[in-house]
């Protein structure tokens, strides 16, 4: 059994709200589902059961609490094609109940952003993912300090509120 993430017990735990922003290109290039996805394998939308997976689990049971769960992608124009694949594969988690929306990175110039990509839990708990330049995973952060909480909580918002949602986002 592998330990729980900070970001799996975020979720666990959280009575209100998750927020993740995301603001790279590209995540862990040697992901099998990626290699699939480049050999033209599609999810089928209804085979669920093809493509449902503990991930999405833990989505659909933190917003059967009612926590609202919402995560923003800032993306440079045209798109990679790693943000292609999460932009095919993202209809899963809407399913499993993620708002989703997307903010091309030419609209974000006027907003102070952190460095990282993050979690917020409840606008109290912020979790850090750290990446290597090649976009492997490298660690999670937890960190408390009201100040660095209160810029994530900022950065997100503004983008959130600039971001087109899934639906009604086409990429270039």
């Amino acid at each position: 059994m592998t330990p729980e993430s900070a970001i799996d017990r975020g979720l666990r735990s959280c009575r209100q709200s998750a927020m993740h922003l995301e603001m790279r290109d590209g995540y862990m290039l040697d992901d099998p589902d990626l290699a699939k996805w480049r050999r033209g394998y599609r999810h089928d939308p209804e085979d669920r059961a093809s493509w449902w997976r503990p991930w999405l689990d833990l989505i659909a049971n933190t917003t059967a609490r009612g926590v609202s769960v919402r995560r923003a992608r800032v993306v440079s124009e045209p798109i990679s094609e790693y943000i292609r694949f999460e932009y095919d594969v993202a209809f899963t988690n809407v399913e499993a109940g993620e708002s989703l929306r997307w903010l091309p990175r030419r609209q974000v110039i006027d907003i102070a952003l952190p460095g990282n990509d993050f979690w917020l839990f409840d606008h109290e708990v912020l979790v850090i993912n750290h990446f290597s330049g090649d976009g492997d995973w490298i660690e999670a952060e937890t960190i408390a300090n009201p100040d660095v909480v209160r810029l994530c909580a900022y950065a997100f918002e503004a983008v959130w509120d600039r971001a087109i949602p899934h639906e009604k986002y086409q990429p270039v």
